[in-house]
């Protein structure tokens, strides 16, 4: 069958009962525009509503993506957008539809994945989208403020880096949680808008791989409470006590 008629059938699907996930018209036009077979690799499966395994990593179900998308609001051709997490670039793409190509930068902290989702992006006609091989807590300042940020992977608390890259009205979209994650859109001011459950690896930090038998995800976060809490004293609490005195038996 012809993958346009696919992606039709995969969209009105998501519209439909008993799914009825997908009701922003702006994210179904893209998501009818964007061939999910380039990503995917298989022609037959690729337009299920069904999780895929590439290089380690989750190729999310369409219906993941369209609550991803809906809840990030990308406003056409005027927002500049990052994806954290971009795996094999399929999400990237639907938001390249949206905010435009040269409007979408994205990262990943693992090379192979980096490698694929250029390839991928490129076959789909999505040159213009900047892929990077980066620690995703650390974002992509060179390009910041962005409008709208997506972070791809669970995290307690968003983080502070991703925070900092967003434009003054930006919305930062993550899966916050450990086993038990909600959707949540946050934005510079405290503000936040929290969606349905959700099921994400764990963001991963330097050093680890998709597909890693142990991913510590608290490894992040620990040294940035840390870093949050050495930055919130002062005077005598920041210095060393030297015990330098002996006592005499």
């Amino acid at each position: 069958m012809d993958a346009a008629v696919l992606r039709e059938d995969m969209v009105d699907g998501l519209e439909s009962p008993p799914r009825e996930v997908l009701t922003d018209e702006t994210v179904a036009i893209a998501m009818r525009d964007v061939p999910r077979h380039v990503f995917v690799g298989d022609e037959r499966t690729a337009y299920a509503d069904r999780e895929h395994e590439i290089l380690g990593t989750r190729v999310l179900a369409p219906k993941t993506t369209a609550r991803l998308l809906q809840a990030l609001s990308i406003e056409e051709g005027e927002s500049s957008v990052l994806i954290v997490g971009v795996g094999v670039g399929y999400t990237a793409a639907i938001a390249a539809e949206l905010a435009g190509s040269r409007n979408v930068h994205a990262v990943d902290i693992a090379r192979p994945l980096v490698f694929e989702a250029r390839a991928n992006l490129h076959e789909a006609g999505y040159d213009e989208v900047l892929v990077d091989r980066r620690d995703g807590a650390d974002g992509l300042p060179e390009y910041a403020p962005f409008d709208r940020i997506l972070l791809e992977a669970a995290a307690v608390e968003p983080p502070r880096a991703l925070l900092e890259q967003l434009s003054d009205d930006g919305r930062l979209v993550f899966p916050r949680g450990t086993h038990r994650q909600r959707l949540e859109a946050v934005s510079p001011d405290g503000g936040r808008e929290r969606f349905g459950s959700v099921s994400f690896d764990p963001l991963l930090v330097e050093g680890e791989q998709p597909g890693a038998v142990e991913r510590n995800r608290t490894a992040r976060e620990d040294r940035e409470h840390a870093r949050r809490h050495a930055r919130s004293r002062r005077g005598w609490e920041q210095e060393w006590v030297q015990w330098e005195e002996t006592i005499d038996s």
